[in-house]
């Protein structure tokens, strides 16, 4: 199944996307949030929906991102083989992990905002993993049993803010729109392979990233269980699993975005989304 959430910016309601025609289900379920994970909603809602007996949403309608504002967005950095290369570090020994602060979350389609003092603003396309139910220091083989399923992000990145400017990679990952998620969850049942994914990226018609979930150091179940030794992972939480190589950070020289600049990326199964850049100040 997959859910989407539609809508005016923070007034969005869920729904549910079949074959191409977009269904509300807010008359079944209140959100998609940690409650709704927490329990048997979604088993309840694959179950139980009838396309006959909910009301069709127009495509034109805007996209949200497909999870209500979650406890935490957790991210993995340098987790693919080709992008570590790329910036010119070594493969790490274990998970690179930092958080995204959930205010940077908005829609697929929505624009990116340079922020304010931003000279080194970046992307990057990456599978995310939201998890369906609470997960304690499980293992790599019960790791799966735990997530909802899956998304597209765009992990947009302030480099300068990452990396020169001292302290912890949040502050160049957590600026307002930094977190374009969607265009809709697709549930655990859907995804075959979540380490076997095709993930792309391009920049104004330029493809730039064009990978596969292949190439991670630390697969997704990997992932899930390391993370769970150090914290609890909440329903509804997001982990977003990194990025290949192709990034603007990488090229030679390299080069970052602009006002007016046009990102398109996707992901085989999970959709694609578009989004336009446009400066602070405009």
């Amino acid at each position: 199944m997959k859910l989407i959430r539609f809508g005016e910016a923070g007034l969005e309601k869920p729904g549910v996307e079949l074959d191409g025609v977009r269904y509300d289900v807010s008359g079944f379920v209140n959100d998609y949030d940690e409650d709704f994970f927490a329990g048997d909603a979604l088993v309840q809602l694959q179950s139980t929906f009838d396309k006959e007996k909910a009301p069709i949403v127009s495509n034109i309608i805007r996209l949200g991102a497909p999870v209500k504002r979650p406890g935490k967005i957790i991210c993995i950095g340098l987790n693919y083989r080709k992008h570590a290369a790329e910036s010119g570090m070594d493969e790490p020994a274990e998970p690179v992990v930092f958080f995204k602060a959930t205010s940077s979350m908005m829609g697929p389609n929505d624009t990116i905002i340079i922020p304010k003092n931003s000279r080194k603003t970046d992307w990057e396309v990456e599978l995310a993993v939201v998890i369906g139910k609470r997960a304690n220091y499980i293992s790599k083989e019960e790791a799966l049993d735990h997530v909802a399923g899956y998304m597209l992000h765009n992990d947009v990145s302030e480099r300068e803010f990452q990396i020169e400017r001292g302290g912890q990679w949040v502050k160049g990952k957590s600026c307002d729109t930094f977190a374009p998620l969607g265009p809709y969850l697709v549930t655990n049942d859907e995804v075959a392979d979540p380490n076997n994914m095709r993930l792309w990226l391009t920049l104004n018609g330029k493809k730039m990233q064009d990978g596969n979930t292949s190439d991670f150091i630390f697969n997704v179940q990997h992932v899930v269980s390391y993370l769970s030794q150090f914290m609890s992972l909440m329903p509804g939480d997001i982990i977003s699993t990194g990025t290949p190589e192709g990034v603007g950070f990488g090229q030679k020289p390299p080069f970052y975005l602009k006002d007016g600049d046009v990102i398109e990326l996707g992901i085989d199964d999970l959709g694609s989304a578009k989004q336009e850049v446009q400066d602070y100040a405009s």
